[in-house]
């Protein structure tokens, strides 16, 4: 398994949030800016998961599960083989994070916070997304902000995207 280095870099970033939080975004930013691998969590969906979200019904645990596991499985490969990545995931409570991010010290979340009302207005603006409106509300109900124990880098999502990128990078040490 590959380990953050000397300075304390990450070897994974996860980025968390609900949904329209701006992950997606910034997940292919810092990719781009750092060379890494990048995958959206929602690429990890089984159809069935995404078949209940786009009827409006929010996913349960048992759901979630293979789902979890998936993304698990990409960041331990990464990490075996010596690389990096960046992937983002809602992981909205600790029990899915501890699924992805555990006991990996190389693994770094990144948690995107903002207001119902911001995000709620960014999800309206939207296009071609399976993620109704309606389940934000479900989002922010289910959301277990991480405790410091978890060691997350938070990141208000009022600032810009490159205010963001830039913050991140430099929060992280991977300028």
């Amino acid at each position: 398994m590959s380990v953050s280095d000397s300075a304390g870099k990450p070897a994974v970033i996860v980025v968390m949030g609900v949904a329209s939080s701006g992950k997606t975004s910034l997940g292919e930013r810092l990719a781009e800016r750092l060379g890494w691998p990048f995958r959206d969590a929602d690429s990890f969906h089984p159809p069935e998961n995404v078949a209940k979200m786009s009827s409006g019904t929010p996913l349960t645990d048992e759901d979630r599960k293979p789902w979890l596991a998936a993304i698990a499985a990409w960041i331990d490969d990464l990490r075996t083989n010596g690389g990096n990545g960046i992937v983002t995931c809602s992981a909205l409570k600790r029990a899915y994070r501890e699924v992805i991010v555990g006991d990996r010290p190389d693994v770094t979340l990144v948690y995107l916070r903002g207001s119902r009302e911001l995000i709620g207005q960014r999800m309206a603006a939207r296009q071609h997304h399976f993620m109704p409106p309606a389940l934000l509300d479900s989002q922010f109900a289910t959301l277990e902000e991480p405790g410091a124990d978890e060691k997350p880098l938070v990141v208000q999502v009022e600032a810009s995207k490159e205010a963001i990128v830039a913050q991140v990078v430099r929060e992280l040490r991977l300028g």
